[in-house]
């Protein structure tokens, strides 16, 4: 596994990457946002750890708001913030985790690890949720399009328009859009989305779903949609709201 890792405390860079390197992660580390371009072009690599504060005037929020429009890498934000605003904000824009400092090595590689196994398991959800199989095989999931009002997703093209307009969501806001879109109606518990639509390396990230879903709600809304499309069920979950 390689990773680019962009973080302006080199003495933690080398120490961490030293541990990580013994754990079969091959770490690529620069402080600079300019250098890690030309990283990310040469390395290509599985995953992206990115510390909040930088110099340079580059946040590393700045990065994660440009790796969802231009790489679409598994992303970690590495930071000394402890707020949970931050800590929402920074999953909210795309962070498939966040590592508040200080941290223990064992820890970080394990969240490297588990991101990776979430990420692994999301085509496999794709692929689920195209062919049809088990208890969720149905009319619905047979469409290779889906069409809810202005809503359509396209599973084979892995997008979706709002009104004729390309919503731009991240792989984990599709299959959950999909999934919920596929049954109209029906009551998802947080558990059984995150298993049903992302896997079960996703189990034990509740709050990590409901910043997916308070973003993909976001998204629908910016494009003037008058219908809410995903409604809360108190105390249950979520579900896609039925046709007028």
């Amino acid at each position: 596994m390689r990773i680019v890792w962009i973080e302006d405390e080199l003495q933690l860079l080398q120490e961490c990457a030293s541990f990580l390197g013994k754990e079969g992660i091959e770490v690529f580390g620069t402080d600079s946002f300019e250098k890690a371009e030309e990283l990310i072009t040469a390395v290509r690599p599985d995953l992206l750890l990115v510390d909040w504060m930088l110099p340079g005037g580059v946040s590393g929020i700045d990065i994660c708001k440009l790796n969802e429009r231009k790489w679409q890498l598994p992303f970690i934000m590495v930071t000394a913030k402890e707020d949970e605003f931050d800590k929402v904000l920074a999953l909210e824009l795309g962070a498939d985790d966040y590592l508040t400092k200080p941290f223990g090595l064992r820890e970080l590689s394990a969240r490297i690890k588990a991101v990776m196994r979430r990420i692994s398991k999301q085509p496999a959800a794709l692929a689920q949720l195209q062919r049809g199989s088990g208890e969720w095989q149905d009319a619905f999931s047979e469409e290779p399009v889906i069409r809810r009002g202005e809503l359509i997703i396209d599973k084979m093209k892995f997008i979706a328009e709002l009104s004729g307009q390309r919503l731009e969501l991240t792989r984990t806001e599709f299959l959950l859009l999909w999934k919920l879109a596929s049954y109209p109606g029906r009551v998802f518990t947080r558990t059984h989305l995150m298993d049903e639509a992302l896997g079960d390396g996703f189990i034990g990230y509740e709050r990590t779903l409901d910043s997916h879903i308070r973003n993909l709600r976001r998204k629908l809304a910016d494009h003037e949609s008058e219908r809410a499309y995903i409604e809360t069920i108190y105390g249950v979950g979520y579900r896609f709201a039925e046709e007028e």
